[in-house]
């Protein structure tokens, strides 16, 4: 981990500075296609009700004092800006995005910072399938901005692996990856795909055959994760990009189910170099569904933390007004710059890191 209470000095900044032309370059591109495409650039506010539910995501909190209102509440700086982004889809908004600033708790190493910028949009009346485009589209813009500011050879490169992202991404499903690279038939694993978690036993038989430490008191999400980690994230991004789709619905909490499986959910993730890039969903939109997920996540978020996060009821209203079909992508920009420029550690790529 760098020294980063001297990022201001001279010399360091010195060193970042061609990262940090890269990053310039990056957001003119980044913007100059979203304009291209007819987009919205939106400012959502950080402070929220619900910094967010993920179960594997902290936020930071804070105290609001309100004179006028002789009081003081508690908010949350968002973990993304998701929940008032599609509030403004529920209120007509058709194409939008934003680059935001985004807070998460516990998160620090050379590919995560408690603050760091997110790259969100979305399109109404869409499928999930344009957030792949979109996503191949900006990569390959963001390396080319990168390849004309420091003359290299345009490839995204991260701990001795390449990519090239003029390369059409391979797509790939969760289920086949693990197939391929674990050899643990995943779906068999999900013997009712209403519950909100599945049984852990047979996933833990076939992690343990093939390699993978499960002990008994883990859990499906828990042997899940583990087999990702070992088997099957450093395999993707190799070469080309890779799209990670159709992941298992229990851990999809705000994407919707897929058409004729309901195992999997229409959520994808975007990797390079063995790094995740980005996520998306096809939204869903049915907000009685939406507080079954939420309701087992903060229990999740409980049992994990000792705290439940706040459920922001505007944001279930605004699904309950009738959000309409939606695609929406949230992209971690820093960590693309820091792959486009080939930069050892995210805090090389941010002006002023988080002392």
């Amino acid at each position: 981990m760098p020294d980063l209470r001297s990022w201001w000095h001279p010399d360091q900044l010195a060193r970042r500075k061609p990262y940090l032309e890269v990053r310039r370059a990056g957001l003119k591109a980044v913007r100059a296609y979203f304009q291209a495409e007819g987009f919205v650039d939106v400012e959502t506010p950080i402070l929220q009700v619900s910094g967010g539910i993920e179960r594997h995501i902290q936020a930071l909190t804070t105290t609001l004092h309100e004179p006028l209102a002789q009081g003081s509440s508690e908010r949350a700086l968002h973990t993304s800006p998701e929940f008032a982004m599609k509030k403004l889809l529920a209120g007509g908004m058709s194409k939008i995005y934003q680059l935001a600033r985004v807070f998460r708790d516990g998160e620090r190493s050379p590919l995560h910072h408690p603050e760091f910028t997110m790259l969100e949009w979305y399109r109404a009346n869409t499928t999930y399938e344009a957030m792949m485009n979109d996503c191949a589209v900006l990569m390959a813009k963001v390396a080319k901005a990168a390849h004309r500011t420091l003359e290299h050879d345009g490839l995204l490169k991260w701990r001795g692996q390449k990519c090239d992202p003029a390369q059409e991404p391979e797509r790939i499903t969760v289920a086949e990856a693990f197939s391929r690279h674990a050899n643990i038939d995943l779906l068999a694993t999900i013997a009712d795909p209403t519950e909100p978690m599945p049984n852990p036993d047979l996933l833990r038989d076939q992690a343990k055959k093939n390699g993978v430490q499960a002990s008994v008191s883990d859990n499906w999400e828990d042997i899940f994760f583990r087999v990702m980690l070992d088997k099957i994230e450093p395999k993707l991004g190799e070469g080309r990009p890779t799209i990670l789709c159709e992941y298992p619905a229990c851990l999809a909490a705000l994407a919707q189910r897929k058409p004729g499986d309901g195992r999997v959910a229409e959520r994808f993730e975007l990797y390079a170099c063995g790094v995740e890039l980005a996520n998306a969903f096809g939204e869903l939109t049915d907000a009685a569904e939406q507080r079954r997920r939420f309701a087992h996540d903060r229990e999740m978020h409980r049992q994990l933390y000792g705290v439940m996060p706040p459920l922001d009821e505007d944001f279930l209203a605004a699904l309950d007004s009738g959000l309409p079909p939606s695609s929406g992508c949230a992209l971690g920009f820093d960590r693309l710059i820091m792959l486009a420029s080939h930069a050892n550690d995210i805090t090389d790529v941010l002006w002023a890191p988080v002392a």
